[in-house]
């Protein structure tokens, strides 16, 4: 169904094209990066809205659905209270991700894959849905710190949204984040978000 057009969406088509002229065949992995997560959330749905007009089969995952249980980060980092600072170093299960997700999504065929292991509202697994896709199906997740260098790799395409939010207001490990990964110089477009309906492409030192 062909969505309304807005500056929005029209920006989004543009991002979806690039994608597609590049990524058009095969597994594709898109990557939305932030530090605003409701934003980032919104950014990553309406996106697989747009891919949805051309029928594309498009699924969505979060990284804050594969993290570790409190129980379990207390056991790996027991010094560390339950900040922000011990979720950004040691609060999300890659493994997980990369078991259940990543690498059988990229295989293809009729290898299954879950979009979704924990929830960290319930501190509480979540009975995991099992789901296949075709050939030519595209994952857009997003996440904090998704472009940590124990990520990278697995996407094909990443974008970073920036914003009023960036620009004093990010808690410390956001900000260590940014400063230590440099995602600027990683992502395949960054996006200044500040107006949310008329999001624009912001040129970097690699464009």
């Amino acid at each position: 169904m062909k969505l309304v057009s807005t500056p929005r969406t029209e920006f989004l088509r543009t991002i979806a094209a690039e994608i597609l002229h590049n990524y058009g065949r095969g597994r594709t992995i898109i990557a939305i990066d932030g530090t605003d997560a409701r934003g980032r959330a919104d950014f990553a749905d309406d996106l697989a809205a747009v891919f949805h007009e051309d029928e594309r089969h498009i699924f969505r995952a979060s990284l804050r659905n594969f993290q570790h249980s409190r129980a379990e980060q207390q056991r790996l980092a027991p010094e560390l209270p339950d900040t922000a600072e011990r979720l950004y170093r040691i609060g999300y299960d890659y493994s997980a991700l990369r078991r259940v997700l990543v690498e059988p999504f990229r295989m293809g065929g009729s290898t299954g894959f879950v979009t979704e292991e924990f929830d960290p509202d319930r501190d509480a697994w979540i009975q995991p849905t099992w789901q296949t896709a075709p050939a030519d199906a595209i994952l857009i997740i997003d996440g904090d710190y998704i472009n940590r260098p124990e990520l990278h790799g697995l996407w094909l395409y990443s974008v970073l949204l920036e914003g009023e939010a960036d620009s004093g207001s990010a808690t410390d490990s956001a900000a260590r984040y940014l400063a230590e990964v440099h995602p600027r110089d990683i992502v395949s477009a960054v996006v200044d978000t500040t107006n949310q309906q008329a999001p624009r492409r912001v040129l970097t030192d690699r464009c």
